[in-house]
């Protein structure tokens, strides 16, 4: 199970960190590292810093976004240490790893970590169903990635060793792809029925997705949603032929 644990680590910019973050996996367990759009290359200091996690450094994927690491995730938990404009579906870290390991048997599960200085940004946090927050102290929460990967894969790995006092999961959600998938039809639904103005959309698609994100449709909820919308734009499709044929009706 733990091998389905991804760590993402986005736009990470010291190579110690990336050798110091692959440390923090291994020691726990973890050995699944993913790099999007990194600003360095894993040299002598990562090495030096993962302390012996060359495996987890040599076995490495590099994405070039977000969308490309999570896409046949069916969990994917942001971590964000700072209050956003928009409340999303909140974990603490005990919950995360709970949440990770019982879904973490049935598909992939991505934990993803943002920026030295800057954490993730809205956009990639929207792409998360759940945000993770680390409750350090008010007073010095200065945490680095490292020591962030590793709280956070500690929780992992002590959830997966009380693994078997947990229920099994019934319930199938669908892989980040089709989620996104989803979240585009809906918008092209959106924009059809000119409830979204494209020179103005406003955030209701970030909005919409919060909704959704914490509503968490499962698969067949997903295929019912995504059937609603193709039925919505066949209506009006047909309504704009029929006022077509009005209009040239009319001229005749």
């Amino acid at each position: 199970m733990l091998e389905n644990v991804r760590i993402i680590l986005v736009g990470t910019s010291h190579p110690g960190n990336i050798g110091s973050a692959a440390r923090a996996m291994k020691t726990m367990g973890l050995t699944n590292l993913v790099l999007v759009d990194p600003e360095c290359e894993i040299d002598g200091k990562s090495v030096a810093l993962s302390a012996g996690a060359t495996d987890v450094l040599n076995n490495h994927k590099v994405c070039a976004t977000l969308d490309e690491a999570i896409a046949d995730c069916g969990l994917v938990i942001g971590a964000s240490a700072r209050p956003r404009t928009l409340d999303w579906p909140m974990l603490d870290p005990r919950e995360m790893g709970e949440k990770a390991v019982i879904e973490g048997q049935k598909y992939p599960v991505a934990l993803v970590f943002g920026r030295e200085n800057s954490g993730l940004s809205n956009d990639e946090l929207q792409k998360c169903h759940f945000h993770v927050f680390i409750p350090a102290n008010p007073d010095y929460s200065s945490l680095n990635l490292a020591m962030a990967v590793q709280t956070l894969s500690y929780e992992i790995r002590m959830a997966f060793l009380a693994s078997k006092a947990y229920p099994a999961q019934e319930e199938e959600y669908p892989l980040s792809e089709e989620i996104e998938g989803m979240f585009n039809h809906l918008e092209e639904t959106l924009k059809d029925t000119r409830f979204i103005v494209p020179a103005h959309p406003g955030l209701v698609m970030t909005k919409l997705r919060r909704f959704f994100n914490r509503a968490r449709p499962e698969i067949k909820e997903l295929r019912m949603w995504r059937g609603i919308f193709s039925s919505i734009q066949k209506s009006v499709i047909s309504a704009g032929q029929e006022s077509a044929s009005e209009v040239d009706s009319d001229k005749k």
